[in-house]
């Protein structure tokens, strides 16, 4: 596209990342899918659409990830794909409830004594509200991790808990789940840059 400054994006916990088209892409194809109407060309035009509008807005060169996600449903109601704003929509209300309904709890089951102070029926553990970037902020800091990496695996970590439909999640679950998919995606990465 031969853009000079590489535009910056706030996430919600306040970190700064690069813009990447490829999420863009991938919402707008997710969203498109979710509503029946699968289509890679269609998800490409209309992320075209975003990426050129965010970058010949005036300075400064940040966006929050509200206003991409503002500008998504924007573009997909303005064509003929409102119904997959309408999903997009929803799917960032669910995954705020959930992630508003799930507690990391400092245990690490390995007895049934373990199980029964997760669920309060002994004395009660420390509870913490869910926040994928302390698994981001930990893989950059103990394991010198690239922000945008730990990123994509706190996202996976954060994927198969949710789609476990836990409320109350151990923290010794959340270290095996993050060193798992932490070795998958490295790994894969490596095969990557071999090939």
């Amino acid at each position: 596209m031969g853009m000079k400054v590489r535009l910056k994006v706030v996430k919600a916990d306040g970190s700064v990342e690069e813009y990447l088209h490829t999420k863009v892409i991938g919402a707008i194809s997710n969203a498109l899918a979710y509503d029946g109407q699968a289509d890679t060309n269609v998800a490409e035009g209309l992320a075209e659409v975003v990426t050129y509008f965010l970058y010949n807005r005036k300075p400064p060169h940040t966006v929050t990830s509200g206003e991409i996600l503002s500008i998504i449903k924007a573009v997909l109601t303005a064509t003929e794909y409102e119904d997959a704003a309408i999903v997009l929509t929803e799917h960032h209300f669910n995954r705020k409830l959930k992630r508003s309904r799930t507690e990391v709890v400092s245990i690490d089951i390995q007895q049934l004594a373990d199980a029964e102070m997760l669920y309060g029926v002994q004395q009660s553990p420390q509870r913490s509200p869910w926040d994928k970037s302390k698994i981001v902020n930990d893989l950059v800091t103990n394991y010198d991790v690239s922000r945008q990496t730990a990123r994509t695996i706190a996202s996976m970590v954060e994927e198969k808990i949710f789609s476990m439909g836990l409320t109350s999640v151990p923290t010794g679950l959340v270290k095996q789940l993050v060193l798992s998919d932490a070795a998958a995606f490295l790994r894969a990465q490596r095969q990557l840059q071999t090939v």
